[in-house]
């Protein structure tokens, strides 16, 4: 099937129109008219090929949104005319321990990523949501509970389920200590997240510049990580920190504020952290982990969760030729909180 979306020919260029095959149904494949795509920092990740491994022409997007236009003949769930959603991965082996456990993500011979993947079957390069249409198998495919703002579902399909997966994983609920490190499009969703949860939030920045939203999103406290009189008041203060911040950082300065038996979990910066500092460690069985999405079921069951709490991200929606603009200022910090591609900008061309 022909059809339509914006594309990176090259490492690192801008993006533009680009004419390309999604493959022809199988059996258990849906096919979804893209309404509405997220803008993650990912994205511009990949183009910039700042990860390795990305090939192109490279059409990017993990955070979509649509209706099902047509259904291979083995698919149960879906009809024509649902709205679903599709997230960061479309695909994996289905039958490691991993998958077999509802973590796909984690999948042993690895899971295919929306974009910038390997189809299992083809080995052909997996296309991403900046397109009209995309094809994907059922089992990955998502259902929107209707009360939502469809507009500003998308980026709950990455930003949503990477701060949701640790909460739940780690026993959120009324009454739990939550700390968020960092307040751009990851952490405003830590923070929403965590509200809804029953949680007791306090945002951590640097600088009192974000404590005016940080409440405004339904934090109840804000700690500036500069001021050490406060952070020492603050020590043993958190059961989890949710750390958002996606560039190299200095982790010794938040592990103090973990209770006993509390966890700091990474969930925006990959690769090398500064040098550790493991006395608050070892002196308060506290721990570090990481948290990369979540697995399908629990994606469901974070939409679920944000459909029964009205719980949705800050959104300014974009035209499909603003991307270009949209990455430069996305580089800045400069969006509340996240973009999102209205994509019938894409017909309108």
């Amino acid at each position: 099937m022909k059809t339509v979306g914006y594309a990176a020919k090259s490492e690192g260029a801008q993006l533009g129109e680009y004419t390309f095959e999604r493959r022809d149904l199988r059996d258990n494949d849906v096919e979804i008219e893209i309404l509405y795509c997220g803008v993650c920092h990912s994205d511009l990740h990949a183009v910039r090929n700042d990860w390795g491994g990305s090939r192109y022409p490279l059409v990017p997007g993990h955070e979509i949104v649509g209706k099902v236009k047509a259904i291979g003949s083995a698919v149960k769930n879906y009809a024509k005319g649902d709205t679903v959603a599709v997230g960061c991965m479309v695909d994996s082996c289905q039958s490691c321990k991993q998958c077999d456990n509802g973590e796909e993500q984690f999948c042993q011979e690895g899971m295919v990523g929306t974009y910038a993947g390997k189809d299992r079957e083809t080995g052909e390069m997996t296309q991403g949501g900046y397109s009209k249409h995309i094809v994907v198998r059922e089992e990955f495919v998502l259902s929107v509970p209707e009360n939502l703002e469809l507009s500003r579902v998308a980026p709950l399909l990455c930003a949503g389920i990477t701060t949701y997966s640790p909460l739940h994983k780690w026993g959120v609920t009324k009454g739990s200590r939550v700390a968020v490190v960092g307040l751009g499009g990851l952490g405003h969703m830590a923070v929403k997240n965590a509200v809804a949860m029953g949680a007791s939030v306090t945002v951590v920045g640097r600088s009192e510049s974000k404590k005016d939203d940080a409440v405004k999103l339904g934090a109840q406290h804000y700690l500036v990580s500069t001021d050490e009189d406060a952070m020492k008041a603050s020590q043993s203060a958190f059961d989890i920190i949710i750390d958002t911040v996606p560039v190299k950082h200095d982790l010794s300065i938040y592990t103090p504020l973990l209770d006993i038996d509390g966890t700091l979990v990474i969930v925006g910066q990959v690769g090398p952290v500064e040098e550790l500092n493991t006395v608050p460690l070892l002196m308060g069985r506290r721990r570090i982990a990481g948290s990369l999405i979540g697995g399908i079921e629990e994606t469901q069951q974070m939409l679920d969760f944000c459909g029964k709490n009205n719980v949705l991200p800050e959104c300014e929606m974009i035209n499909i030729d603003q991307i270009n603009t949209a990455y430069e200022r996305m580089e800045k910090s400069d969006v509340r909180y996240r973009f999102v591609i209205d994509m019938a900008s894409l017909e309108a061309q």
